[in-house]
């Protein structure tokens, strides 16, 4: 059995350009969330594909730079806060993914979207749960979403000092809770993240325990 992604998803359908989709920034508790899609040539790609989290930050960068130069086609979308507090998390990163195949050069006729939820998209929907670890055309997605939100929430650091986002780019982590509370909520925190919403209501959520929540559809 092949040990990481391969084309085999990809290959078995016939009927024209396939991409893969996945998302990044589910589970922060503050900034957009980001997607990824790219359509890859099976005879011209990076080596070294594979779900996002698996890879050092140096190695997403090299990766995300071949996979721009090589595909076929690729693109990257986002949700905004305000966005993911209209629609709620979930679908905002249906949102986000359907930006992503919009900005595709190439029309796909079909999308492997890694996870289990059917978002509707501009072509048709096959979702793949574990697909950044099954398929290189959803790892070679997962990357490019990953950097690019990494990316702006460094810009974010800058925009919004105190809060360590270059750091831990609005995901828990302990300096990000005591900034949180010592600081209030700014202007790209989820407000309905419990541990955000406890902090504008007065309340501490290392004392109500919420430090560690899961958060809802989270990565």
């Amino acid at each position: 059995m092949a040990k990481g992604p391969t084309f085999l998803l990809e290959k078995a359908f016939t009927s024209g350009p396939v991409c893969g989709v996945d998302e990044a920034g589910r589970g922060p508790w503050a900034g957009p969330v980001s997607a990824g899609a790219v359509i890859l040539d099976p005879r011209r790609t990076p080596k070294g594909l594979d779900d996002s989290k698996k890879l050092t930050a140096k190695a997403r960068e090299r990766l995300e730079v071949e996979i721009k130069a090589q595909a076929v086609a690729w693109g990257v979308g986002f949700a905004s806060v305000e966005e993911i507090a209209e629609l709620n998390i979930l679908h905002a990163a249906g949102l986000a993914m359907r930006r992503a195949v919009e900005a595709l050069a190439v029309t796909p006729a079909l999308a492997l979207v890694d996870g289990n939820y059917a978002f509707k998209l501009p072509c048709e929907v096959r979702t793949v749960v574990g697909g950044d670890g099954k398929s290189k055309s959803i790892a070679a997605a997962s990357i490019l979403a990953k950097v690019a939100r990494d990316r702006l929430m460094v810009e974010m650091d800058t925009l919004y000092p105190g809060y360590g986002f270059a750091r831990h780019k609005g995901y828990n982590a302990p300096i990000h809770l005591e900034a949180l509370v010592a600081m209030g909520p700014c202007a790209i925190h989820r407000r309905a993240w419990r541990p955000v919403r406890l902090v504008l209501a007065g309340i501490d959520p290392r004392l109500a325990g919420a430090e560690q929540e899961a958060l809802p559809f989270g990565d």
